[in-house]
């Protein structure tokens, strides 16, 4: 198995350089926000192993709202943001990056602070890598090469499979083993490919398992203290949940359209978004001991298809800045917009209220998990005004979603079985 890692560089734009670079990313798209694929500036389909890629420029339009109490906002710097997602380890994707289209990004990072032209690409990439505070994979394993190798198989299949009414079981077993036959000269003729997995690396088992074993640990060593906490940290969070402002104006119908106008150019989307911590210690202690146990959970518990009740994401991940005052959220998922907020208002609000209710302005919680998210034009406004567009947005497998996906695994999952039943036989030719 091959499992997925992400990379996140980060860098702050040098002063007078935005419009260079905007106009600069424009031109690696094929249509608004979508990349070209083969662009010279960062051929991203030339990477066989990269899944998903974006380049942003984190503009955070809400800095202001820390007014609400009675701060100064603060002077945030511009950055650029670079981010992947990849099989295998993202050091090595960074280096094959950093190797074979090192002209075009050391042209892109050019407008980056403190940039040197002439030093090495990947120690100045490796060094503006932040850490992600917490990350989700839909299907841990499922690689780039497998994806458009089972997609690849379902084309042939579904092209040759007769469409006809099957009279019984075995007409449908001949009919399977016509087709496994018919794969197999495929294969041999080297018209198809189907690669088997790769063999999990022991570094990764070695670190999952540490995961799952320290951080209940650590868990259990804390719980006297939490306990003894426990009255103080409810007055804290209540106090607070009573008092916080909302801010959840609508958002400007420039800035509003400027983001639909990125959406919906394939069955899958992006979603990129930026946001001040409430002010003090608190939240961001809390928040950062969240993320700990989302990202635990995302690593032992949601590996297979779905975070929580919601099937729509392939990745996301939650990343800190400025020393924790600000978090950028940022995932890919399938369908419309509108249906992805509903799909998480309906299956995991108490989940969106766990995190962001953290976030300066969120819609009123009570108890952490409670309203929030539930009061659904407030949340919707506020998420809409936090999200920013993405400049550079590249998909590997541009049409496909995830029921696709899942699909095309079954499929080559029941080709490869050495025995079906009649009636596995049939439902298996259905999903041709």
């Amino acid at each position: 198995m091959t499992p997925q890692s992400h990379f996140t560089v980060v860098a702050p734009l040098a002063a007078g350089r935005e419009g260079g670079l905007r106009e600069l990313l424009d031109t690696m798209n094929s249509a608004p926000g979508m990349a070209d694929p083969g662009n010279a500036m960062l051929p991203f389909g030339a990477f066989e192993r990269l899944h998903f890629a974006r380049l942003v420029l984190l503009g955070d339009p809400t800095l202001a709202d820390v007014e609400a109490y009675g701060f100064r906002p603060p002077q945030a710097p511009l950055y650029l943001a670079f981010m992947g997602d990849c099989d295998g380890p993202a050091r090595r994707m960074l280096a094959d990056l950093s190797q074979r289209a090192e002209a075009g990004l050391r042209q892109i990072f050019a407008h980056c602070e403190g940039f040197d032209a002439h030093g090495d690409l990947l120690t100045w990439m490796l060094a503006h890598d932040t850490p992600v505070a917490a990350n989700y994979v839909n299907w841990v394993g499922r690689s780039v090469l497998q994806i458009r190798q089972e997609s690849a198989l379902q084309r042939v299949l579904s092209a040759k499979v007769v469409r006809r009414p099957l009279a019984s079981g075995a007409e449908a077993q001949a009919a399977r083993r016509g087709l496994i036959t018919f794969v197999e000269a495929e294969k041999q003729a080297g018209r198809l490919a189907l690669a088997p997995p790769e063999r999990t690396p022991s570094g990764w088992r070695i670190a999952k398992f540490a995961n799952l074993v320290i951080v209940p640990l650590a868990g259990l060593i804390a719980l006297p203290v939490l306990i003894v906490l426990l009255p103080w940290l409810v007055y804290l969070l209540r106090t607070r949940e009573t008092s916080d402002p909302e801010i959840c104006p609508r958002p400007q119908a420039e800035a509003l359209q400027a983001l639909q106008d990125l959406e919906d150019r394939d069955v899958s989307n992006q979603y990129t978004a930026i946001g001040s911590l409430k002010p003090g210690r608190f939240r961001r202690w809390l928040l950062s001991l969240l993320l700990v146990l989302v990202d635990y959970a995302c690593r032992h518990v949601f590996t297979r298809g779905r975070l929580a009740r919601v099937q729509t994401i392939h990745f996301a991940r939650w990343v800190f800045l400025d020393d924790k005052r600000r978090v950028m959220f940022a995932s890919n998922y399938d369908g419309g917009h509108q249906a992805y907020m509903d799909d998480f208002i309906n299956k995991v609000g108490w989940g969106l209220n766990l995190l962001f209710s953290n976030g300066l302005g969120w819609p009123r919680t009570r108890w952490l998990i409670l309203g929030g998210a539930r009061i659904e034009q407030s949340f919707k406004r506020y998420q809409r005004r936090h999200q920013i567009p993405t400049q550079v947005w590249y998909k590997a497998y541009p049409g496909l979603a995830l029921v696709d996906l899942k699909r095309n695994q079954r499929i080559r999952e029941g080709l490869e079985r050495e025995r079906m039943s009649d009636a596995q036989a049939l439902a298996w030719l259905r999903l041709l």
